[in-house]
């Protein structure tokens, strides 16, 4: 098995180290050092223009990779293995590969030479963050198929191809495997010790990563802090569970067999080098089209074995070849997310002045991960949130699993860091005697400190540095829609009544670093009827570029927004992206598209000026023409097009650094004692993203990131019995809140511009999913206080919740206490 392993590490605990923390940098650009200045207000960005992309989608017209219907199609099926851990001693496919229809079946055997998928961008460690971590970082790539034995309950072992689906399906009945059972672990903690089942033999222990940074000096602080607290909190296995599974689709061309590959990905680009790197072909010979996108959170952002394997057998068999998966595989064998045990302290002076903060978590790798030190890393640097924390001790270490394996899912490391550090603020206010949201208050960075850096490095390997923010007031005013006064008013009246039904508040204030690099790019052209075409490298899967990047174009440009269209996704439309994750599309694409736009309205005025022998700073671009006022000579867009001038200009954008969004999310329950079910009274979301450019679609994103959040707090999680079978395979057990579950969500927006860039922007697409499973158990801890309840994993199902009540009290109905 191929193994790699970045840098050399001492075992042990956690290095020490000498960097300080607490000031802000001086001297720092208002402007960001790439943004050439902030772009001046425009009549179409900040306005709350419906969606473009919904008439069609909602009327059914979207056009996903299952409505792409090519003659000759084949289909695609995946045999996948039973066993969580067993070697493969015999495959018999004789028998399917004579069955009607079956045109063809694959083995591990079959494809010996196709190098294995190995997500190698996401592997790399900078050198400044390699220097200063001295990781471990090994990477399991995944085999294509099983290659003699199988690592999780799930894991693909063949591949027929045939002429329908039900064909495909039924060969897979006629394939024979033998197996033999191998010892199975699924716990982190109990993969890491001695003696383990292992995943990957040649390595002698399940140890993927091992990381650790300090800052200050934290035993000193703790040694002399008032109070510590100690506390373990564990964040559970969550499935994304897009609306649409994950589908591709490649069909070889019928002269030049260049292979056009339609997929659901959020990667494109990524893709296409990938096929062309199995392949043995050049880039330029492999188009990926991402077209309409049911969902993807993350899910979708790497690459599977199977993008590979279906491109591969169309290419083999000269037709086109369509897999799309269904939801049984979507659930089990799809990349899982968020499971970390978190064993986090705090030191703290007798007021609640936060002095140091240690950290030893570990996290489920699964059956390997696809993204190497991505949400571990994301963990540790989300960990301090927007909070002053002088004194910093963190030891990562992530662990293989016969689980199946891992990516990031929306937020990717964020929501279990805040869960793990917002739990332990409850935890440490209740024992200081403080109200909670009086402890957060006291130690949060203000606005007078920003540019703030936190003495750690960013995934970058640079300092990490809040660009702007005012995080008091998103705290207040989370509190304001709380009614602070009032729930402790409520909750001191249903005890004194002896209620079962018990109230609580609890707060989780967030940051989140958006606008990952090293670059996005965008094209902007005038069509041929004088409208304007701006084409992303980064495709929407609901986002709603095709509305946002059409207002940031038509300001930046001095068009109509009625006379922009929008496409991304296509590989040959933008030859190099990065691709719609991380919270960076309208940072890095906006940007970009901003940057294309100014340029193509030099370009558009330079080209009027030549054939209206008018200089052009005396022309103005005014709607599909471009007209001097003094004469009213005119040139319209359409006529210089065809007049051959070549209307159209390309931008890269590359951000200086992070920009930090953030928010402060409050919830009100009610829990009843005797059922132990949690009901939502109030759930309220302060958040600033920077420069807003449209309201409708920031508050979507923000309300199904909060939505997301709900489910993971009350209902969702991925179980696995201690055989490595998945216990949770369909809908009636991996539970998926419906809007009947989801209550209305009050949103606050404040603004502070990001200084990276020139239109002020902050990611915002995963903020909403960050805070509500800390806000939740923050709240639920709250209501059952009383009862000497302490929460410390999800999800907070009813049976959950009673087992916690049975638990510190020995009753199931303790409403008298």
């Amino acid at each position: 098995m191929n193994t790699s392993q970045t840098g050399t590490r001492q075992t042990g605990a956690p290095r020490t180290g000498t960097r300080q923390t607490g000031t802000p940098r001086t001297g720092a650009s208002d402007t960001g050092a790439a943004s050439g200045g902030r772009a001046a207000d425009g009549p179409w960005i900040g306005r709350a223009l419906p969606r473009v992309e919904d008439e069609r989608l909602l009327r059914g017209h979207g056009r996903y990779v299952d409505d792409i219907r090519l003659p000759g199609t084949l289909e695609a099926a995946f045999l996948r293995s039973p066993h969580a851990h067993a070697r493969i001693t015999r495959i018999e496919t004789d028998a399917a590969r004579a069955m009607p229809g079956v045109r063809a079946v694959w083995t591990a055997a079959d494809i010996a030479g196709l190098a294995p998928v190995v997500n190698e961008a996401e592997l790399r460690v900078p050198e400044p963050l390699r220097r200063e971590l001295d990781p471990l970082v090994r990477s399991l790539p995944h085999p294509l198929l099983a290659d003699g034995r199988v690592r999780f309950s799930g894991q693909p072992v063949a591949m027929v191809v045939a002429e329908s689906r039900y064909l495909a399906e039924d060969a897979l009945e006629a394939i024979e495997v033998d197996y033999t059972p191998l010892p199975v672990v699924v716990d982190p903690d109990e993969a890491l010790l001695p003696g383990a089942p292992l995943i990957e033999e040649s390595w002698g222990d399940n140890l993927a990563l091992e990381a650790a940074t300090s800052v200050g000096d934290p035993d000193a602080a703790f040694a002399g802090a008032a109070v510590v607290i100690e506390e373990e909190f564990r964040a559970h296995r969550h499935v994304a569970s897009p609306i649409e599974t994950r589908a591709v689709q490649a069909a070889p061309g019928a002269y030049d067999g260049r292979l056009t590959v339609w997929s659901n990905t959020q990667t494109p680009h990524r893709l296409r080098d990938h096929l062309a790197q199995t392949l043995g072909t050049a880039a330029e010979a492999v188009h990926v089209v991402a077209v309409d996108v049911g969902g993807g959170f993350g899910q979708k952002g790497i690459i599977y074995v199977e993008e590979v394997l279906v491109p591969y057998a169309a290419r083999q068999l000269g037709v086109p070849v369509l897999w799309r998966e269904d939801r049984n595989e979507n659930l089990t064998a799809a990349s899982h997310a968020r499971e970390q045990v978190h064993r986090i302290a705090l030191a703290a002076d007798a007021d609640g002045t936060l002095r140091g903060l240690r950290d030893d978590f570990v996290v489920n790798f699964g059956a390997g991960t696809f993204t190497g030190l991505v949400v571990p890393y994301n963990s540790v640097v989300h960990l301090l949130g927007p909070y002053r924390v002088p004194n910093v001790d963190i030891r990562v270490r992530a662990a293989l699993t016969h689980t199946a394996p891992t990516s990031p899912y929306r937020g990717a490391g964020r929501p279990e860091a805040v869960f793990a550090m917002e739990r332990a603020l409850d935890r440490l206010a209740r024992e200081l005697g403080m109200e909670p949201v009086e402890l957060r208050a006291r130690n949060l960075i203000t606005p007078a400190e920003l540019p703030y850096r936190t003495g750690l490095l960013d995934r970058s390997g640079n300092p990490q540095e809040y660009d702007s923010g005012d995080f008091p007031q998103l705290l207040r005013r989370a509190e304001e829609m709380a009614d602070l006064p009032a729930v402790r008013e409520r909750q001191a009246a249903l005890a004194a009544a002896g209620s079962d039904h018990r109230i609580g508040v609890g707060f989780a204030v967030y940051l989140e670093a958006t606008g990952l690099g090293p670059f996005e790019s965008a094209r902007a052209s005038v069509l041929s009827d004088g409208r304007v075409r701006i084409a992303l490298g980064t495709p929407s899967q609901g986002q709603g570029h095709r509305t946002s990047m059409a207002q940031i174009a038509a300001d930046a440009i001095g068009v109509p927004f009625s006379a922009v269209e929008v496409v991304g996704g296509d590989s040959d439309t933008v030859p190099y992206g990065v691709g719609t994750i991380a919270s960076r599309a309208l940072v890095t694409a906006g940007n970009a598209t901003h940057l294309a736009g100014r340029r193509l309205r030099e370009r558009i005025l330079a080209a009027a000026s030549a054939r209206l022998g008018v200089p052009a700073t005396e022309l103005t671009l005014d709607g599909d023409a471009v007209e001097h006022h003094p004469t009213g000579v005119r040139a319209g867009l359409a006529q210089l097009v065809a007049e051959g001038h070549e209307l159209s200009e390309t931008a890269h954008f590359h951000p200086p650094g992070f920009t930090f969004a953030g928010g402060a999310g409050v919830v009100v329950v009610d829990v009843d004692t005797a059922t132990g079910e949690v009901t939502l009274d109030t759930c309220a979301m302060a958040h600033d993203a920077g420069r807003i450019v449209n309201p409708v679609i920031a508050h979507g994103q923000i309300a199904g990131g909060v939505a997301q959040g709900i489910a993971g707090a009350l209902y969702e999680e991925m179980r696995y019995g201690p055989d490595g079978q998945p216990v949770t395979t369909t809908y009636m057990d991996y539970l998926v809140p419906t809007s009947a579950e989801v209550p209305d969500l009050e949103l606050a927006e404040i603004t502070t511009p990001s200084t990276l860039n020139a239109l002020g922007v902050k990611g915002l697409g995963e903020g909403g999913a960050i805070a509500p499973q800390a806000a939740i158990a923050n709240a639920v801890e709250d209501a059952l206080a009383p009862f000497g309840v302490v929460v410390r994993r999800g999800p907070l199902t009813p049976d959950r919740v009673r087992g916690l009540l049975r638990e510190a009290t020995g009753t199931t109905a303790p409403a008298t206490v």
